[in-house]
This record gives structure tokens, C-alpha cells and sequence, in this order.
């Protein structure tokens, strides 16, 4: 992240705020202004924009807060990280991002380091960490019955991993990442 942070432009922005937030690319880039509440510190995505066409409230850290308010505000763009012409960044630019800084991940595989995270380091229940990452419950019973998004709690937890991420050093795992494609 502190490497991340030093990088300039919409697109480093973008991926900063989709690691913070535990967000696919997609609802990423096309975040639009209208969607954000910087004081109650939360993002509503619309179903249309969301891969299981439900509604998806989040809760943002107070790095993610500080990040919208350090973003510049384009006359007439909507998006909150638009491109140079003020519309939606490429599919591309996150990876672009990532690729400059020399660094052999996907930005998808960060919600996979977020999972792994809530796994490994927290108590947060799994339907938690499930829910920050909007994923549908496959347990049909389970899910008729599960009628909240448990937002405080994940409100919480959205706050730990902005801790966890501006960590500079971590303890080992006692596993290795091996980037795809690779010989190891």
C-alpha cells in the first residue's frame, strides 16, 4: 500500500480504494458520486452494478473517507475516478497500475488476500467477511432466514483491514505466493 500510495493518477487511486474496500474492479471504476455519503461513510451500489443484482451497502474506512476527499472533483464527471475525458477508466487500468509498479498480482486477487485475511488474522464470522465481498449465500435456508447485512460488524471489520493494509511489516504466514504462469 505505501508503495501504491506513492504511484500517481485515477488509476492507483482506483485500486487503493477497491483493496480498501474489499470491491470488484467494475463496481470500482464505475463508482459514481451520487453513491457515496463521505459523513455517514459509506458507499450504496446499486443492484444494476453489482454481480448479484442486489444492492450492496459499504462501509468505508476512514482511509478510504480520506482518500474521496483528497480526490480531485472534475467539473462534469460523475464517476469518482474517471478518466482524462471525465468517463469510466478501462478495464485495463488497475492491471496497468500494477504492471508499472512491477508487482505480480491481479487487482481481483486482493479480494482473495481479504478473504484470506478474515480467515486467518480475525475472529470476524465467515458470513461477515462473505458479505463485505457480496457474495451470495449458497445455503438457500441459510439465506432465507439471514435477512441483515450485518453492516456495524462490517463496518468494524472494513476498519481493521485499512489497519492491517497500512501495515509495513507483516509476520510470516508460513505460505508462499507462487504468481501464475510461473515455474515454481
Amino acid at each position: 500500500m505505501q508503495q501504491l500510495r506513492k504511484q500517481e493518477g485515477m488509476g492507483a487511486r482506483a485500486l487503493e480504494f477497491a483493496i480498501l474496500t474489499a470491491a470488484r474492479s467494475g463496481e470500482v471504476r464505475g463508482a459514481t458520486w451520487n453513491e457515496i455519503d463521505l459523513d455517514q461513510a459509506i458507499w450504496i451500489i446499486p443492484g444494476e452494478r453489482m454481480k448479484a443484482k442486489k444492492e450492496h451497502r459499504v462501509p468505508l474506512s476512514e482511509d478510504g473517507v480520506a482518500l474521496l476527499r483528497g480526490l480531485p472533483r472534475l467539473a462534469d464527471a460523475e464517476y469518482l475516478f474517471p478518466n482524462t475525458k471525465g468517463n469510466l477508466l478501462s478495464d485495463m487500468t488497475l492491471t496497468a497500475v500494477l504492471r508499472r509498479m512491477e508487482v505480480p498480482v491481479t487487482a481481483h486477487g486482493f479480494r482473495s488476500t481479504f478473504r484470506d485475511w478474515a480467515a486467518e488474522r480475525t475472529n470476524y464470522p465467515r458470513e461477515v467477511a462473505e458479505m463485505a465481498l457480496a457474495h451470495v449465500l449458497e445455503n438457500k435456508v441459510e439465506a432465507a432466514y439471514l435477512r441483515t447485512d450485518m453492516f456495524e460488524k462490517r463496518r468494524r471489520m472494513m476498519r481493521d483491514w485499512a489497519k492491517f493494509c497500512a501495515t509495513t511489516t507483516l509476520p510470516a504466514l508460513g505460505t508462499t505466493v507462487t504468481p501464475i504462469g510461473s515455474a515454481a
